[in-house]
């Protein structure tokens, strides 16, 4: 086996290599920075041995010798060990260290390059490095240690680009203006890069120190240079846009400066919350949901035995499905068993993974709701025999009997159980305790009763006005309802009863938000 040195790239595991993205996926250690992005760790399967180095500006770290050792012991041990280093391993990584101690050891090796910060950073704030008449060179450092540094040469140089800096911002501005950079110079300080907490902000030598006088802003990048002037000519459209001329720039990704809980099931939520990380959002999961398997196969099993007796199979959620169609294996037959069945299905979700195994439904009500689906049956119920896998305790009830009322048999057999989990995710009480989240999403009337009950088992360790500033997101009519029950107010709906109309919604909420916030500052400019 080997040790590979990988370089994470800038942030978010968009910016990863494939190599790289191939190697953290089969991993057995993964030996990290504590600058690495999470979404590149959750990559590592779930038997990969994670452990953090630290090395973040101002925090404990492991010395470099005990990081070389541990290289070097799971190496020996015949393990696939992937070093992880933020950026680029060799641009300010100290790989070289690293790479001795495994060559002393006779531990084989490969450096796997990533995307820097310092050429990523500029990239996606729209800042050109180079320019024909601005910038004919620019010159990478680090600011860890300021007084190691030929000032009087670097201030010579048009474009800088200054790692490590946060700290000793106030420090390098004295520097240049000490060595004749003009107070007018612009500055860009771009932190958190290639991430949903990306931010900017933009000044000059002379009141850049000011304005971000009250941010914490490591990790960052700093530009000095007059191509960051090149930003407004570009009109640059992405990621980023100045809203005044003081103020701090924000990200123009629709949800950025979101922090958003989402309260699905553990294991469904993923896709979700990558999609609204993909829209700028921070996204906090608190599972409010755990599906299982029923507390009995019987009825289920009764009812694939007989199969070939029912008119209709109704399917209601992608849970009913993959729990069907699992069984359905488990009991030695596939989708042929259903010749001569027809299926109809709520939601598009559901129709999304009945269709991945090959099957396209019969009927799907336009609405997105059970309700939906007697109403618009497409044909008579009368003396139809219905097979409708379900949760086991908890579900709705009207849609068996709107059926039964149409004249159809329905056989309800118990295909999957949900139940509350039993404590909440310490990140997502912790956001609420400093009130940190701004919306808050459900996705079924379940989510909403559950995350209830987590919330009042905690409720002593929350402020009495935990929920004032959270808009509160729904997905359909039912979910709403229950949002109004144990909550007390529905501040969004989606028009189409789908994750994706769950994200449309929200969406359009912020863009208001900030309409609203821009027309009041106006007013009363």
């Amino acid at each position: 086996m080997k040790v590979y040195i990988v370089g994470s790239g800038p942030g978010s595991k968009e910016y990863l290599t494939v190599k790289a993205h191939s190697l953290i996926t089969n991993a057995e250690v993964l030996i990290y920075d504590a600058l690495v992005d999470d979404s590149i760790l959750e990559l590592a399967p779930e038997n990969c041995l994670k452990i953090e180095m630290g090395k973040r500006g101002g925090k404990p770290s492991i010395s470099q010798s005990e990081i070389n050792n541990l290289l070097v012991e799971k190496c020996r041990l015949g393990k696939q060990v992937v070093r992880l280093k933020g950026g680029d391993p060799f641009i300010l990584g100290r790989a070289s260290t690293e790479i001795q101690a495994l060559i002393e050891a006779n531990c084989e090796f490969e450096i796997v390059p990533g995307i820097s910060s310092a050429f990523a950073a500029p990239l996606l704030a729209g800042i050109p490095l180079t320019d024909t008449v601005m910038s004919r060179a620019f010159v990478v450092l680090t600011a860890h240690d300021i007084e190691a540094l030929d000032w009087e040469r670097i201030s010579q140089i048009e474009t800088l680009v200054i790692l490590m800096g946060a700290r000793n911002l106030s420090k390098i501005v004295h520097q240049l203006l000490r060595h004749k950079r003009t107070a007018q110079t612009p500055v860009a300080i771009i932190q958190n890069c290639a991430t949903p907490k990306q931010q900017l902000w933009i000044g000059n030598l002379d009141d850049i120190v000011q304005q971000t006088y009250a941010e914490y802003l490591s990790p960052c990048v700093i530009i000095v240079g007059e191509v960051v002037r090149l930003r407004d000519y570009l009109q640059y459209p992405n990621n980023m846009v100045r809203e005044k001329s003081e103020a701090k720039i924000r990200n123009t990704s629709p949800l950025a400066n979101q922090t958003i809980l989402v309260t699905r099931s553990a294991g469904q939520s993923s896709k979700f919350s990558d999609r609204l990380q993909k829209e700028g959002a921070k996204v906090i999961e608190m599972p409010a949901l755990v599906i299982t398997p029923p507390s009995s196969w019987h009825d289920l099993d009764q009812a694939i035995s007989n199969i070939n007796n029912f008119d209709w199979l109704v399917l209601t959620s992608a849970n009913g499905v993959d729990y069907f169609f699992e069984r359905l294996t488990e009991k030695g037959q596939d989708s042929r068993a259903l010749v001569g069945v027809k299926i109809a299905v709520v939601g598009k979700k559901t129709a999304e993974s009945l269709r991945s195994r090959g099957l396209s439904p019969d009927f799907i009500p336009p609405n997105f709701v059970a309700d939906s689906l007697v109403a618009n049956f497409p044909e008579k119920l009368s003396g139809k025999k219905v097979l409708f896998p379900r949760v086991e305790t908890g579900g709705r009830e009207i849609l068996v009997s709107e059926l039964n009322e149409q004249g159809s048999e329905v056989i309800e057999v118990a295909a999957y159980e949900s139940s509350c989990p039993e404590n909440i995710v310490p990140e997502a009480l912790l956001a609420l305790q400093n009130h940190q989240i701004d919306i808050l999403t459900f996705a079924s009337s379940k989510t909403v009763k559950n995350f209830c009950y987590l919330i009042r088992e905690n409720q002593q360790e929350l402020p009495e006005n935990w929920l004032d500033d959270i808009c509160i997101a729904s997905i359909g009519p039912q979910t709403s309802q229950s949002c109004q029950s144990f909550l007390g107010r529905v501040d969004v709906e989606a028009q189409e009863y789908t994750l994706d109309g769950l994200i449309e919604v929200i969406i359009d909420w912020v863009e208001r938000k900030y309409s609203n916030s821009y027309t009041d500052e106006v007013q009363n400019s």
